[in-house]
């Protein structure tokens, strides 16, 4: 088993009795009938059917955990709450207070989500897991290096939107739909007609590949390559792999 701490990320949480009913209404994803022990990928679009942000969305004890990058976890806080309005619900920055870790090659019990007091265990892949916690509970060591969860979150397609990419993809340029980060059946949210527009009447001109890059060439997200851009990248001994949103 491998652990490693994950620092690239931040976490939200979304408490109070609305909270399920707000993040539905924001969310490209159905929040209303999400099982407590059943975690879902979905995003924050702009007006215009941009992602602000990408989520994993975690039911807990007391509502839900939000995780997103960690350069966006307290502008999103920020701009999430000003639509509360008169909801009962109350949005946290708590990527300070929670440590998280990804887990591989190991053998938790099958469930996506698990708690076990403030700790809870997500099944995310084939014996991948994240753990995460307050970070006085969550102490136990790590044995390998980030960079090695950044390059299997890679390897499964699974796109970050960062600050670097934050307003510049519908959903579905980074296969968000086929990843079922998109439900086409609820409700409004915001974006949501550009969204359905762009899925029904075949507008997506550019997708998100897997590729390679040789060494010797630096890549961050938000970076051009190849015509196209960066969303997530990490190092390999050959040089690099990566997602990036090519022209179809």
């Amino acid at each position: 088993m491998q652990r490693a701490r994950l620092t690239r990320y931040g976490l939200l949480s979304v408490t109070g009795s609305d909270a399920r009913a707000f993040l539905h209404a924001q969310l490209t994803n159905d929040i209303e009938n999400l099982p407590a022990e059943r975690w879902a990928l979905a995003g924050w679009c702009s007006a215009k059917g941009r992602l602000l942000a990408s989520f994993l969305v975690i039911p807990s004890p007391d509502g839900f955990l939000l995780q997103l990058a960690r350069d966006l976890a307290a502008p999103v806080a920020k701009r999430l709450s000003m639509f509360v309005l008169r909801a009962k619900v109350k949005i946290a920055d708590e990527s300070d207070a929670w440590a998280q870790f990804g887990v591989w090659d190991a053998d938790y019990e099958p469930r996506d989500v698990a708690w076990r007091g403030n700790i809870a265990t997500v099944r995310v892949g084939e014996r991948r897991f994240l753990e995460l916690g307050p970070t006085a509970e969550l102490k136990e060591p790590a044995t390998a290096d980030e960079v090695q969860w950044t390059l299997q979150e890679i390897r499964t397609g699974r796109p970050l939107i960062t600050r670097a990419t934050q307003d510049q993809f519908v959903p579905q340029m980074v296969n968000f739909e086929a990843l079922g980060g998109v439900d086409f059946r609820k409700g409004c949210y915001p974006g949501q007609e550009i969204v359905a527009r762009a899925q029904y009447r075949g507008q997506v001109k550019r997708r998100m590949v897997h590729a390679r890059a040789p060494a010797g060439i630096a890549l961050q997200p938000g970076q051009e390559f190849n015509g196209g851009t960066v969303v997530d990248v990490a190092p390999t001994e050959e040089g690099a792999e990566l997602l990036a949103v090519l022209p179809i």
